[in-house]
């Protein structure tokens, strides 16, 4: 419909729309204008014509419209809202421990009431100078165990979320910093747009992948075809090199020049002219693009498009065609049509191309295709993204009665896409099948490395695609998704129906139950169709089998079940990552506990929607190795130091009561307890963002050690048992050796006061130095600038006469029994912790400690041993299927269970050069996690 600019203005009419809704993929309205336009007439309006807010316009400097929506009924407005925050790993365990601390808080608030009250009624009252009236009002009771409940308030560290906040920002800013992960291509920066769980990436399990744009490159290079049975093109050359098909389009055979006219004309591309002359390609679909390229490169080039006629340049002849419908492509049809008019001959065809299995069967009655379905196998096998070409001339009389319904298919506003398929379908049909163009996506560099080298690090993948079987299968093979025979194993899912998925998937699992124990890569590959009837009917049995599993190849795959497929892997308790570069994989980032978007060529609606972006597949390595383990390291240590450092200073609180009548008086006055948590103890800790336990070079050749942040090691019950042990024994050095020191006059209490804050300082640096595994000259200054920056501030506080500690740190600092006093704390708290990390790190040394030695001595790793799992119990009950197996135990936990120290060895086999990185590849698999029924 065209309308003259001057009489825009003029236009009045009316739009049928529904109400308001977020569906940002769909738009069924009609517009109606009328007289002297159109009478009443009317046009469908479509997703396809409607501008959606905040789009940019391009291939055009200005367009006119209508606004339909305005504010937050916009579909945009409407999907608008706050996102679910993504809860990590580390922040479910500091607030389970958050929860430990707050009972056992109660516990001792209870206890030490309870006793305050006790002694106050039989002890205090006798003591004339305590001065108890023999009757208190009715909530005393209550006096004593509140005094307590304050005391103990800072047991749990509320500066611990600010912390965290605050690193967690800093490791964002650190991905972002990285100059290792742009991609010089297109100068395309790694980017944080989530800063709040970058420790998470240090615990990946489970890789979910797109295939096309996220491991290959999308850029599509049109290599072979089989056009009526001839194929054109070999592993010497493409088929636009092959001598026999230039010969055939310089003596124009109908066939071939049908099949070329095809490839020019069905797409959505738009042709736009350079100043040099050349012409520029528009699509939205990078295969269109390789079609109409290598069309061009045989001479039919599509050289313009003026509204619906089209200028094809053919051998120097101008062949012009009038697009009259066009029967879009969809994920259900599989294929896209266009009904074309030769403006010359004034004759209608109908061109389609599409997937095999939606374009074969709809060919003429009589037609063989076994020669086109044996040429789509055959380019499968070799990786190619395969395409069936077809045509037909269509009568006047049929073409308008099937453009009536279909007009008025367009302007249903009830199930419209359900109409227009069905519409289709009625002119999809008797097609001649000309040939199938095979494409060639080829993969990212550095993807079978990367690979590679994250299933070292015991993370598994999962390869979610919507190209056919065969291609993905070749795919998974080129790029080490999974050994091929005899060291791998493909093991197939099929079926159309309920019985025959169930089948498939019994027999699957029956020899995954059999190979668990054997040192063989198994994966077990899945159609769409296949996937949808196991995920319906067979949810309990598919599961089991994703316990199972390392590896998955997804076909045909819809976004739906994209994030389904996430969705059941974050059920079995697995921390997952979704990858991917297109819209289509925007729902399964969002559902994944981490999700990475690539900028690739398919837009940045991935990179937009995902909590990372990187240019390529390969900056997936150095995310996870380095800066997820870094993170999840540092935060480990911060938290647990947080919880450290508030209970030190409550217990010794605590003890203080213990000795001056249960009656919850503070040692410590509110200005030096907020000091102490804000600049005393922050600071220091806070540089920790900088500490590096190895090297980025030693990380990323031994990304074995990965395992240490996927189980939990560093922050866990276990670990913070020991923090809070050590916290009760420097607790107990400070007291009872500031107490043996200094006497208890009351003149004296601000300096008792004074020395206990400065023990615990003392004890705070060396704590922080010892744990520190990288100095830096920022690291030194924090750590011991803070220390002196303490006596700096307290000799300036100690200056005021109004201050309440008037000359009180100048007078300890010139007695020597302060500084004899700091000495014994220091020696007899880090004495033992010295000792017993000695002999951790001598007798009893972690595969870190020992890459770490090998990293200052600079010697060869000859063996690291093996690590012993933590294996997770799976709590999620899985009914077993039909298959009648004794209940016993899986042959695959018998090496956790086995006492010999040979059992890993003999379950997996050797072959790697440490033993320790060999086991490692059982140890954070699904092997590891034990069903309820074992």
């Amino acid at each position: 419909m065209g309308i003259d600019f001057d009489l825009l203005h003029k236009v009045k009419g009316l739009i049928e729309c529904p109400e308001p809704d977020k569906d940002i993929r769909r738009f069924d309205a009609n517009l109606r204008l009328f007289p002297p336009f159109l009478d009443n007439d009317v046009c469908p309006i479509t997703i396809k014509n409607t501008l959606l807010q905040s789009c940019y316009l391009r291939n055009t400097e200005w367009a006119c419209g209508v606004a339909v929506y305005t504010g937050n009924e916009t579909k945009l407005g409407m999907t608008r809202g706050v996102p679910e925050p993504k809860l990590t790993a580390v922040d479910a365990m500091i607030d389970k421990l958050t929860g430990a601390i707050f009972v056992f808080q109660l516990v001792v608030v209870m206890v030490l009431g309870v006793a305050g009250n006790i002694w106050k009624d039989t002890e205090a009252r006798k003591l004339w100078y305590v001065e108890y009236p023999t009757k208190g009002p009715w909530y005393e009771l209550l006096v004593i165990p509140l005094r307590f409940e304050l005391l103990c308030s800072i047991m749990i560290p509320i500066s611990i979320k600010v912390s965290l906040d605050l690193v967690k920002g800093l490791y964002a800013k650190f991905i972002d910093w990285d100059n290792k992960m742009v991609d010089q291509e297109t100068s395309t920066p790694a980017h944080a747009a989530n800063t709040a769980i970058s420790e998470d990436l240090g615990q990946v399990e489970y890789i979910l992948t797109d295939k096309t744009g996220t491991l290959t490159e999308n850029q599509m290079i049109f290599k072979r075809c089989c056009i009526s049975g001839t194929f054109y093109g070999n592993e010497i050359g493409d088929a636009l090199k092959d001598e026999d098909l230039v010969n055939a389009v310089a003596t124009r055979s109908p066939d071939v020049i049908h099949f070329l006219t095809v490839m020019a004309i069905c797409n959505t591309v738009v042709p736009i002219q350079r100043q040099n002359g050349t012409i520029l390609y528009k699509a939205q679909s990078q295969d269109e693009e390789a079609l109409v390229h290598a069309a061009a490169g045989l001479h039919m080039v599509f050289v313009k498009k003026n509204g619906n006629v089209l200028d094809i340049n053919f051998n120097a002849s101008v062949i012009q065609y009038e697009v009259l419908d066009t029967l879009e492509f969809t994920s259900d049809r599989k294929r896209m049509s266009v009904v074309v008019k030769d403006c010359q001959s004034g004759k209608l065809f109908l061109l389609s191309k599409g997937a095999d299995e939606a374009i074969l069967p709809c060919a003429s009655t009589g037609q063989q295709t076994r020669t086109f379905s044996e040429a789509v196998e055959q380019y499968s096998q070799l990786g190619l993204r395969t395409l069936c070409l077809a045509w037909r001339e269509l009568e006047e009389d049929e073409y308008q009665e099937w453009s009536l319904m279909f007009k008025e298919a367009n302007s249903a506003l009830v199930d419209r896409d359900w109409r227009i398929a069905e519409v289709c379908q009625r002119l999809e049909h008797h097609l001649q099948i000309l040939g199938v163009a095979a494409i060639e996506d080829r993969l990212q560099d550095g993807v079978p490395e990367t690979i590679e080298t994250l299933r070292k690090a015991g993370i598994n993948f999962w390869m979610l695609t919507g190209d056919k079987q065969n291609t993905a299968i070749q795919i998974a093979l080129s790029c080490n998704f999974v050994s091929p025979e005899p060291k791998g194993q493909l093991l197939l899912i099929n079926g159309k129906t309920g019985d025959e998925v169930r089948q498939s998937l019994e027999r699957v699992l029956l020899t995954m139950r059999i190979t668990s124990s054997e040192p063989k890569d198994v994966a077990f590959v899945i159609d769409g169709w296949a996937l949808e009837i196991a995920l319906k009917h067979h949810h309990k049995a598919f599961m089991e089998l994703a316990l199972l599993s390392k590896t998955a190849i997804c076909c045909r795959v819809t976004p739906s079940q994209k994030a389904q497929l996430v969705e059941l892997l974050k059920s079995c308790e697995y921390r997952t990552l979704a990858i991917g570069d297109g819209g289509n994989d925007v729902r399964m980032i969002q559902q994944a506990h981490i999700g990475v978007g690539i900028s690739g060529r398919e837009g940045l609606q991935a990179a937009r929607a995902a909590d990372y972006s990187i240019g390529k597949f390969r900056f997936l390595k150095r995310l996870i190795l380095v800066h997820g383990r870094y993170s999840y390291n540092r935060t480990a240590f911060l938290s647990q130091y947080s919880f450290y450092k508030s209970l030190l200073i409550c217990f010794i609180q605590i003890f203080f009561s213990l000795i001056s009548g249960v009656s919850g008086t503070s040692l410590f006055n509110s200005v030096s307890l907020m000091a102490y948590n804000v600049f005393y103890t922050s600071v220091p800790v806070l540089v920790n963002v900088l500490d590096k336990d190895l090297s980025e070079r030693t990380v990323m050749q031994h990304p074995q050690i990965l395992f240490y942040c996927q189980a939990g090691r560093l922050l866990n019950p276990s670990t913070f048992a020991g923090w809070f042990g050590r916290s009760l024994f420097h607790a107990i050095v400070v007291f009872v050796i500031c107490i043996h020191s200094y006497a208890f006059e009351k003149s004296e209490m601000e300096e008792l006061s004074m020395v206990v804050l400065s023990g615990c300082i003392w004890l705070q640096a060396f704590v922080v130095a010892l744990e520190t595994n990288s100095f830096t000259i920022l690291q030194h200054l924090a750590i011991w600038g803070n220390l002196v920056a303490f006596y700096v501030i307290n000799w300036i506080v100690s200056a005021l006469p109004s201050s309440g500690m008037y000359t009180i740190m100048f007078r300890l600092c010139r007695q020597p029994s302060y500084w004899i006093t700091m000495f014994l704390i220091v020696v007899a708290g880090m004495g033992p912790v010295l000792a017993l990390k000695y002999f951790r790190y001598t007798y009893r040394p972690s595969k870190i400690n020992i890459l770490r030695q090998a990293e200052r001595l600079g010697g060869p790793i000859l063996s690291l041993g093996n690590i012993e799992p933590q294996s997770r119990a799976f709590e999620k009950e899985v009914s077993p299927l039909s298959i009648s197996q004794p209940k016993s135990r899986s042959p695959v936990y018998e090496p956790l269970l086995s006492d010999s120290p040979n059992a890993i060895r003999r379950s997996f086999g050797p072959g790697a050069p440490f033993d320790f990185f060999q086991s490692q590849s059982r140890l954070s698999s699904s092997y590891a996690r034990n069903c309820k029924d074992n």
